[in-house]
């Protein structure tokens, strides 16, 4: 990890981590829990969570488009708040976006908890309108081009990229897509087939009960379309 100086917001600096380095941090969290399996399966993410910081996640009615925040003190992350339309929706669409929210603030909880042990925000760390004191909201995106026009903060995009390195550990990933892998290129890289890359998604998506654009997300990580499907290492 490397600190740069912020700006503005209430610390002196902020962290900032390579995509390597998140990866690495998610598959050495999940193997010191007892959660990294053998076998691509979906990964026990609620379990994660009561292991590594020794809470369960809760429910609560929370506002329209809040998917759940995470609280925190100067001893770390003191809840996980999930919102409770996602557990009364009762379809797999909703049970695997619970799975990535929870996957999200857990990426909070690994890389910015440190933060308020050091001293607590006097203003919103994460924008006013993601933080109430110690709570960090994770808001949803309701359409694509909202999306594309958001410009998620610094700690959004960290834990956002955290729901891939939690979910879909990139060794399992691999593991799971050999029968849709191919060499290509003068060194023969394992690249994802072309004609194939929807099927692999698929694959993805049900082997780790994920929803499929999560999955596309993190095979788009791995295999860059753009390159080729080249898998960055």
């Amino acid at each position: 990890m490397k600190t740069i100086r912020a700006t503005s917001g209430p610390f002196a600096e902020r962290p900032h981590f390579e995509p390597a380095e998140m990866d690495r941090t998610c598959v050495d969290e999940l193997r010191k829990a007892g959660f990294y399996p053998t076998d691509p399966e979906p990964i026990r993410i609620d379990r994660f969570i009561e292991k590594r910081f020794g809470i369960a996640h809760d429910y609560e009615s929370l506002p329209p488009g809040v998917l759940g925040y995470t609280k925190f003190s100067k001893n770390g992350v003191e809840s996980i708040v999930i919102s409770r339309s996602l557990a009364e929706e009762n379809s797999d669409v909703a049970r695997r976006r619970e799975r990535a929210t929870l996957a999200h603030e857990a990426g909070h909880g690994l890389l910015h908890a440190y933060l308020f042990a050091v001293e607590t925000p006097a203003v919103s760390l994460f924008g006013a309108e993601n933080c109430s004191g110690s709570q960090i909201l994770c808001r949803e995106v309701t359409d694509q081009q909202s999306a594309v026009r958001a410009k998620p903060s610094w700690s959004e995009y960290q834990a956002n990229r955290m729901i891939g390195g939690l979910l879909l550990p990139r060794g399992l990933v691999t593991k799971a897509l050999q029968s849709y892998l191919i060499s290509a290129g003068q060194l023969g890289e394992r690249t994802i087939d072309p004609a194939r890359r929807s099927d692999a998604e698929r694959h993805v998506s049900t082997t780790f009960d994920v929803n499929p654009i999560v999955a596309r997300i993190r095979l788009d990580d791995m295999f860059t379309p753009e390159k080729g499907g080249q898998m960055l290492l």
